[in-house]
């Protein structure tokens, strides 16, 4: 099925206004978001900046992920604030060779992770809008230097999370028709295009170096529709596929290469994975006790042993897992000769759709239970804003779900998304260990086991709510 041929959502999404739209609308969100920050009162659940961040934006962004695909990306406000500095600063510098890959995306989004945390940005509104003013000036900066998309494919730390969620999501642009491509003499869809009959020259190709006939899947795409424009033979398909699959492709991919050469796209599934059950964690009630211990153990400042849970969390518990799994696949399956650290790149991506069950049933829960509180804090920030109750008086009861009542639906997700791994797990065993799949898969079943497992021990935890009601 192509979305782009049905009759409504396939009209939208090629019309050329419909990304403008979507940034614009996007745009108009975060400057009320910042202006309600900094002007607003610095009460988090009575500010949209941190409602709309903290409850909405988190949990929404995943529901389109598994639903639909990278819509965030597609409706990004930052490359419209870009194209706008372009106008007037040409960037011609080609992003530096030793910056390429995701090692400088995966830091900078752990680090957004722990400083989310660390500096407890869900009750700071202020802070949250000086963060969004950051990622705006931070994407203008690099892309008004570097050509391209530089900053979305190698440095924006949103944009690396939802690059690996995507592996999971429905749909995936393609060509419909292999020979009409290989007939094609100009490549508009990576080049780009002028219009003679417009004075306005350029319909832009793919910015991130995703050449069509040789795209598999979502990594690295943006979901723009850029190369739906510009191509002139109407060659491009937004089609239903299976979730997951393209990680088990193994020939080479345009702007990636082959999957199982890339050890930073292994790290990030690995770190996505992980952080997905760590960043659950540090809600809970058990967390802050385990952070005092860490912290007296080791004779640590206050507030260091959330520091030490990130670094075992994101970083040495999932290279142990990870390379133990590994090593008792080469053992059980046979395959003496290959390396540890082939197998584990091979297999690590499995493991993406549990991280997706878990990231979608910890942000999905603040989605859920705090769904109409939009209503009342739009209600009272235009009263903050403007002085007069144009809205109305704010509605405070309004507010979601009772947290009772999400937690059968974070079970459910979280295991959808380690039968998904499952699955994953076992036609890579059968794709590089045809002979025994059943003892080559056996370590990375128990570890995808254990995982489910924690993530629903820590969901049945009580909530350390920090004081704020819906926020975690």
């Amino acid at each position: 099925m192509d979305l782009l041929r049905t009759p409504v959502v396939g009209a939208f999404l090629r019309h050329r206004a419909a990304r403008p739209s979507l940034q614009i609308l996007m745009l108009a969100v975060a400057a009320i978001a910042v202006l309600h920050g900094l002007l607003g009162p610095q009460i988090a659940p009575r500010n949209l900046a941190t409602v709309l961040t903290s409850i909405h934006w988190r949990g929404l962004l995943l529901v389109a992920i598994v639903a639909a695909g990278n819509l965030f990306c597609t409706a990004c406000p930052m490359v419209l604030a870009r194209d706008a500095g372009r106008r007037v600063f040409h960037a011609r510098l080609p992003w530096p060779r030793r910056l390429r890959g995701k090692w400088v995306g995966l830091a900078l989004l752990v680090i957004v992770l722990f400083g989310y945390e660390r500096f407890r940005l869900w009750s700071e509104p202020s802070a949250v809008a000086w963060t969004i003013l950051g990622y705006f000036a931070a994407a203008i900066l690099v892309d008004t230097v570097f050509a391209g998309a530089s900053f979305c494919k190698h440095l924006c730390p949103i944009g690396q999370f939802n690059f690996i969620a995507s592996t999971a999501s429905p749909t995936d642009l393609r060509i419909r028709d292999a020979g009409t491509c290989h007939s094609c003499r100009t490549a508009d869809c990576i080049k780009g295009r002028s219009i003679p009959e417009r004075a306005a020259p350029v319909l832009r190709g793919c910015e991130l170096g995703l050449f069509l006939p040789a795209k598999v899947g979502n990594l690295d795409c943006t979901l723009c529709l850029d190369c739906v424009q510009a191509c002139p033979h109407d060659n491009i398909a937004l089609v239903l596929r299976t979730p997951g699959a393209e990680v088990l492709e193994e020939g080479r991919r345009a702007g990636i290469g082959r999957l199982g050469s890339r050890p930073d796209l292994a790290a990030l599934a690995a770190v996505f994975t992980f952080a997905s059950l760590l960043s659950a964690f540090v809600m809970t009630a058990p967390a802050r006790g385990v952070e005092s211990r860490l912290a007296n153990t080791l004779s640590l400042p206050s507030g260091a042993g959330l520091a030490v849970l990130f670094v075992v969390g994101v970083g040495l518990l999932p290279f142990a897992l990870v390379a133990g799994s590994a090593m008792v696949t080469r053992s059980l399956a046979g395959a003496g000769t290959t390396r540890v650290g082939g197998i584990a790149v091979r297999y690590v991506h499995a493991l993406v759709p549990l991280g997706v069950g878990v990231w979608l049933a910890h942000y999905g829960f603040h989605l859920l239970t705090g769904a109409l509180t939009v209503v009342p804090v739009t209600q009272s920030a235009v009263i903050d804003l403007i002085g007069l109750p144009v809205l109305g008086e704010p509605w405070w009861t309004w507010v979601g779900m009772q947290p009772g009542s999400v937690f059968p639906l974070q079970l459910g997700v979280v295991l959808v998304g380690a039968l998904g791994s499952l699955g994953l797990i076992h036609a890579t065993s059968l794709r590089d260990h045809p002979t025994r799949p059943i003892f080559a898969s056996a370590p990375w079943v128990v570890l995808v086991g254990g995982l489910a497992a924690a993530a629903c021990w820590i969901f049945a935890q009580p909530m350390d709510m920090r004081g704020l009601g819906v926020f975690g």
